[in-house]
């Protein structure tokens, strides 16, 4: 028989209240940019500890929970990953990416200069799980893909409402993350990168990025 507990800490709220709470959501969300200039002020690991831990509780396929994080600080690893991404880029920049995409990247003025892989105090490294282990046995995961973007979507909001910057980075191919960050094997593979820290004095974000499609480009209702 399936074991089930109750539901002890949902807590219903009333609607005026409700629509407040979703109101304050919008607009603390709404302050979350992504930035490329950061500072390489310290952030305690317990911070990212617990963002990690927010991340963990998402929805998932099966409740087999797909995903390893990787949280790095040493300034060693952070350079190896710089240098690797960067090579990466610029060969993305040099023509790789075709020209549609070079041209959507435009308004963004992004480039293959990365310095903020090394400035950023924390960058976490996202691999989803084909298999799990449970006591020694391995069982195939389901959702995966679903599960971990959940997972990182997740982390981003923790991450920004323990008040933190952070970037999403997905250089093609990532597997080059496998073997510095020690998960090079068959059953994982990189998902993204996420740097996380305070902003520079200096940190801007591109006026294109300010630009979202009102609720009636990305919403029905029937």
């Amino acid at each position: 028989m399936t074991a089930h507990l109750p539901l002890t800490d949902f807590i219903e709220y009333p609607q005026d209240e409700m629509l407040k709470r979703a109101q304050d959501n919008y607009q603390q969300v709404k302050r979350r940019h992504s930035i490329r200039s950061f500072s390489d002020r310290a952030v305690p690991q317990a911070i990212i500890e617990q963002c990690i831990l927010a991340a963990g509780t998402a929805p998932n396929g099966a409740n087999h929970q797909p995903w390893h994080f990787v949280a790095i600080s040493r300034p060693e690893i952070k350079a190896q990953i710089r240098q690797q991404a960067e090579a990466l880029e610029q060969a993305f920049y040099a023509g790789r990416a075709g020209e549609e995409w070079l041209t959507a990247l435009k308004p963004l003025g992004t480039d293959a200069n990365k310095p903020y892989l090394e400035h950023a105090p924390w960058l976490i490294a996202v691999f989803s799980k084909k298999r799990s282990e449970d006591e020694g046995e391995q069982k195939t995961n389901y959702y995966v893909h679903e599960s971990v973007g959940i997972a990182t979507g997740f982390l981003i909001q923790a991450l920004h409402y323990a008040g933190l910057a952070t970037l999403t980075h997905t250089p093609k191919p990532m597997s080059f993350l496998s073997k510095v960050c020690g998960r090079d094997n068959d059953n994982e593979r990189p998902y993204m990168l996420i740097i996380a820290g305070y902003p520079a004095a200096d940190a801007t974000i591109p006026q294109h990025a300010t630009d979202k499609k009102p609720l009636h480009d990305i919403c029905d209702f029937l």
